[in-house]
């Protein structure tokens, strides 16, 4: 490794894990290695709505997973690849979403909690109508070494 060569971070490893590209902007001011390691989980999650997969989404909630979205409260990881799968099939097809952190806590060892605002980005536009952005509150917790979310919930901004 030449001098200007440094190892990879912990949050680019786990990153690398799950085949997602890493998106370094998404940090923000939030930049020491456990604050990134916990960003993974967003990260994650929207790749999942890029990837369109339900399968993929639900994998990084724990198996007691919430997900709180709209009007529905779903309370296991297969309840959520069940809804995303559907909706992935139908309303959300070819959706994506983005965001950005606006604060990340922890809470105590291995439990964390981050504040994103973002969006959902329709099929075929290019960027978040003000009816769907969003605030959201993600719990995660470590488990075996990385980031898993416990709870997510969204809520509209108006």
């Amino acid at each position: 490794m030449s001098v200007t060569d440094s190892p990879p971070s912990r949050a680019s490893q786990i990153l690398a894990k799950h085949g997602v590209e890493e998106d370094f902007s998404f940090y923000r001011e939030f930049d020491s290695e456990e604050e990134k390691a916990v960003l993974t989980v967003p990260q994650r999650i929207q790749d999942g709505w890029r990837r369109n997969d339900a399968d993929f989404f639900a994998s990084h909630f724990v198996e007691n997973g919430s997900l709180l979205m709209q009007d529905n409260q779903l309370t296991s990881r297969e309840q959520i690849r069940e809804y995303m799968a559907a909706g992935f099939e139908s309303y959300f097809k070819g959706a994506r979403v983005t965001g950005w952190p606006l604060a990340v806590r922890f809470l105590s060892e291995g439990v964390a909690m981050a504040v994103t605002e973002g969006g959902i980005i329709l099929d075929g536009e290019t960027e978040i109508a003000p009816s769907r952005r969003i605030r959201a509150v993600w719990v995660v917790v470590e488990r075996d070494g990385e980031w898993k979310l416990f709870s997510h919930q969204s809520s509209p901004i108006s």
